[in-house]
């Protein structure tokens, strides 16, 4: 798994986490939601990416994302 990969799979069961505590628990589960699609956002203009560097530190790859390769 690359970096680029487990980043996408951390967003992505973060918003879904998020939405099913907002349904069974409370709404204001929802802005961790808001949350992670900010960071996605700025970290589309900086390239800065928190989780990142974890994800490095844990021995991930770099590597071009799935939708990229030709």
């Amino acid at each position: 798994m690359t970096i680029e990969r487990a980043i996408r799979l951390l967003a992505g069961c973060m918003v879904l986490l998020s939405l099913t505590l907002a349904w069974l628990v409370h709404p204001w589960f929802l802005g961790l939601t808001a949350f992670v699609g900010l960071n996605l956002v700025q970290s589309s203009f900086t390239g800065f990416c928190p989780p990142e560097w974890l994800f490095r530190k844990m021995g991930l790859r770099e590597g071009a994302a799935a939708c990229t390769r030709s």
